[in-house]
């Protein structure tokens, strides 16, 4: 997000929320209503747990409540997670991204790291497990079929381990790991395979990219970000195309790729404002998100690469600011 844009934090914070709605439909479309259940706990998570943290620090509740921050990291954690988390799963997230993430290095403006990927990450090391329970997608669950999953982990009557799956991603790491080509992998499991990415995946990113240059054409964001981010995912997956058999839609259209584009790498706190040192955060986690998603323990690895490159946001700051004038170079 551009931090010099002549918007108020709520006012930037609204346009993203906006900016979201194509993708969330996109979502409950192909994988039901379980994003939306999501994202209604990890708002009232966020919100409580936000009072809280004001509370005990001595800060005015309402205009820091009013500003849309702890809604959107709740909204962009809920969307990260499977569309069948349990409640406490989110709940965990959420709070801890909210305490942690943001609280502990002096709310909104201070913190380091990206709060979202603070929590996202928090939950894929501690609960692997239920950080791989999704629905196929085109399921039949209801509302409050999903609900009562959320609340209880539980369905009557309904076999669940027979309507889940792991990502399109997930797959393609494990069997590759054993050896198993591409092509062999969407052979074998066509129903998770789209026309270019995974089902359901590709146009949930559509979605989110017709959302992020939305938030382009209204300036809450600059270019430079989601077009490093972009670049570099599409040369890597170019180069590394012969050996791995994915192409560079897989990647650009798989998984949270233009989430991370348009919505959590361009966090203004967090990503470097210098327009340089944009190009560089922005391609840095685009080459670790895909060196990890290739060959690391995790079927994704954006957040790993924004976290990695918030750690080095500062430095990048230092060597691409702008020289002041007289400065000596």
């Amino acid at each position: 997000m551009d931090n010099t844009a002549p918007n108020s934090v709520t006012r930037i914070m609204l346009n993203v929320l906006y900016a979201l709605v194509p993708g969330i439909i996109a979502y409950v479309i192909f994988f039901g209503w379980g994003v939306v259940i999501n994202i209604i706990i990890a708002v009232i998570t966020a919100i409580v747990t936000e009072v809280l943290m004001l509370q005990l620090r001595k800060r005015p509740i309402k205009p820091f409540i009013m500003d849309g921050s702890a809604v959107v990291t709740a909204v962009l954690l809920a969307l990260a997670l499977p569309n069948l988390a349990p409640w406490w799963l989110i709940f965990i997230g959420v709070s801890f991204a909210i305490i942690i993430g943001k609280h502990l290095y002096g709310g909104l403006g201070y913190n380091p790291f990206n709060p979202a990927m603070i929590g996202y990450a928090l939950l894929l090391i501690s609960f692997p497990l239920q950080m791989t329970v999704w629905l196929q997608p085109d399921n039949t669950l209801s509302f409050m079929q999903s609900l009562n999953y959320a609340l209880f982990s539980t369905l009557n009557n309904i076999d669940i381990d027979a309507m889940t799956m792991a990502t399109t991603l997930d797959t393609v790491k494990t069997q590759s790991g054993l050896g198993e080509s591409f092509a062999a992998i969407q052979t074998s499991a066509p129903a998770i395979f789209g026309q270019f990415a995974g089902k359901g995946w590709e146009w949930i990113n559509l979605a989110f990219l017709f959302g992020g240059l939305w938030l382009l054409y209204r300036r809450v964001i600059s270019w430079q970000i989601p077009v490093a981010f972009l670049g570099s995912i599409f040369i890597m997956a170019l180069l590394f195309y012969p050996s791995t058999g994915t192409t560079p839609l897989y990647h650009l259209f798989g998984g949270a790729t233009m989430l991370c584009a348009f919505f959590i790498a361009t966090d203004p706190v967090t990503a470097s404002p210098t327009p340089n040192g944009r190009l560089i955060y922005a391609a840095g986690i685009g080459i670790f998100a895909y060196v990890i998603r290739m060959w690391g323990g995790y079927p994704d690895g954006i957040a790993f690469g924004v976290l990695l490159m918030n750690m080095a946001a500062p430095t990048i700051d230092y060597y691409t600011r702008p020289k002041a004038f007289g400065e000596n170079v």
